[in-house]
């Protein structure tokens, strides 16, 4: 008999708990900071449905949260980087769980990705667009990819650009392999976050997402990582492969660059930069540690 199967049934049920706790906070895409009211935002100049593509920046950027994000604490810093650039910039909320305020981006990733259809099409209707560029961060770098792969996203999309996503499921540093040495936990994580479930490699989301190869035709990709990454790992598994695709490692722009799993996503502005480069590449400019304060 294992040690799991003659522990005390008090303790394997508490196991449970504490692996869905340690999974939510290793999915953590931002801190637990104070949220700014939606208006903030359009005070700051994004989400601001009166603004209207320039010449210059001709499709609307709507930046998609990760897994226990949302549209504002994940973008504080990017969302104005890019409307001082002359974007209209615009972010949503997804995979709201009842009861729970704050932190998104928990159900179904599928569903996540029919909200974000409905949001794309808000959008391009209140800006006149045909096509919109998407960037996401963690999940919300991922999720986008079964949009345009199923519900017809291709369309209306010019380019995806993911910081530090998870395209092909995590391991969390082997952690998730120790799922199945304690019953029970996986159905309690995928009955109360199925994002996270979703993400785990070789879940049957993941399974279906990259059958037939990574992306789709007409749609280009960038896929901007850490080396440091302690979420999403291996780190390499971020990177896509297909026709239109751009993967980025930041420490092979900035050895410097020491940012982890939040960090790249929520403040670190060679990724931003990189970003910048992704939604303009006729007018990229090269990306050095210099870039911090471009």
């Amino acid at each position: 008999m294992t040690p799991w199967k003659s522990a005390p049934p008090r303790w394997k049920r508490a196991l449970g708990p504490l692996i869905a706790l340690l999974l939510a906070i290793a999915f953590s895409v931002t801190p637990a900071a104070a949220v700014a009211a939606p208006a903030a935002a359009a005070g700051s100049g994004w989400n601001d449905y009166s603004c209207k593509p320039s010449a210059a920046h001709p499709r609307p950027v709507i930046l998609v949260h990760g897994t226990l994000g949302n549209s504002i604490d994940n973008w504080l810093v990017l969302a104005p980087y890019l409307v001082r650039r002359g974007y209209c910039v615009f972010s949503l909320d997804y995979g709201q769980l009842p009861g729970v305020p704050v932190f998104h981006g928990l159900g179904p990733v599928a569903k996540s990705a029919e909200q974000l259809d409905v949001y794309v099409d808000k959008v391009l209707a209140a800006t006149g667009a045909a096509e919109a560029d998407l960037v996401g961060h963690s999940q919300g770098g991922m999720m986008p990819r079964h949009y345009l792969k199923f519900l017809g996203g291709a369309q209306k999309v010019n380019a995806l650009i993911g910081i530090a996503p998870s395209n092909h499921g995590t391991t969390l540093s082997g952690f998730t392999g120790l799922l199945p040495y304690f019953p029970g936990a996986e159905d309690l994580i995928s009955s109360h976050t199925p994002a996270l479930t979703d993400q785990v490699v070789g879940s049957p989301f993941m399974t279906q997402l990259n059958a037939g190869g990574d992306t789709v035709p007409g749609v280009r990709y960038t896929v901007i990582a850490t080396r440091y990454d302690q979420v999403v790992t291996p780190y390499r598994s971020q990177f896509l492969a297909g026709p239109g695709v751009r993967n980025v490692t930041v420490q092979d722009l900035c050895s410097l660059d020491l940012s982890a799993h939040v960090t790249i996503g929520t403040t670190d502005r060679i990724a931003y930069h990189e970003v910048a480069n992704a939604l303009d590449p006729a007018n990229a400019k090269p990306t050095t540690c210099a870039s911090v304060i471009d």
